[in-house]
């Protein structure tokens, strides 16, 4: 949840779905047919940002023009009443992968080690997929970024790779502990393989402002057992985060997590 004690300035440079990429076509009118296609993918159209090949949606999620075009269906996992969502398609594992990462030169040398404790966070749960750092050629490139967003990214392909790219920026993070930078990387890298914000369903929940409910799209919801029927206010997917929060794995992410790899 947002501190409330942080200013409106604070604010604008702590929240994941402060989102603004500075591209030429960023300020291009969205049209109704665009915005129509978001919401039946089971988006939320408001702050929609045109970018080159795509769209930017709720904050950090990058759409392509592809996915618009074919409309694919998106599912659920359904955790308590502020609901985790999956994509519909997911990291391909035949018994087991290895997803590699690499991380920019032109990013601060303190995000390094950020990385490796996202890294180590995902590889604790000994999950049916790993994660390890290396310097080219990985499946997914965290790489520097502008304006005024902490990051973005997309979802796996349909051919079950990660999303291959997390755009960073260092200039709107500021000078966050490792702990903060480590939740924003591992949190793009649930976009990567597969995971939907928390507050889906309510963004206002971490985000503030007016609340958002755009449904479960076309195709439901999948309910984990033997999760709490309350709110759960740690999630490492909800869509906006404070400024020094810290938001490791909490026992619903653990559990969505093994559900899905």
């Amino acid at each position: 949840m947002l501190k409330k004690t942080l200013s409106l300035a604070a604010i604008a440079v702590t929240l994941f779905s402060c989102q603004k990429q500075e591209s030429p076509v960023a300020n291009e009118p969205i049209s109704q047919d665009v915005l129509t296609a978001i919401s039946k993918a089971g988006f939320s159209t408001e702050g929609v940002i045109r970018e080159d090949g795509g769209y930017v949606v709720e904050g950090d999620i990058f759409i392509n023009d592809d996915h618009l075009r074919t409309q694919p269906q998106w599912g659920t996992l359904t955790i308590a009443q502020t609901e985790q969502y999956r994509t519909t398609n997911l990291v391909s594992v035949n018994g087991s992968r290895k997803i590699t990462v690499s991380i920019s030169n032109k990013l601060p040398a303190s995000y390094v080690d950020a990385l490796d404790e996202a890294i180590a966070r995902y590889n604790a749960e000994n999950l049916t997929i790993t994660m390890q750092r290396v310097s080219s050629g990985a499946n997914i490139n965290i790489v520097s970024g502008n304006g005024s967003y902490l990051a973005s990214a997309g979802f796996p392909t349909s051919t079950g790779n990660p999303y291959n790219q997390i755009k960073v920026n260092a200039r709107a993070i500021g000078n966050q502990p490792q702990s903060t930078v480590a939740s924003i990387l591992a949190h793009e890298m649930g976009h990567c393989i597969g995971f939907r914000h928390t507050d889906y369903m309510d963004r206002s929940y971490s985000c503030g402002g007016s609340a958002t409910n755009e449904g479960a799209s076309t195709v439901g919801a999948i309910l984990i057992d033997g999760t709490p029927a309350g709110p759960d206010a740690n999630s490492f997917m909800l869509a906006c985060i404070g400024s020094g929060d810290n938001r490791p794995f909490n026992s619903n992410d653990k559990k969505a997590l093994a559900f899905l790899y």
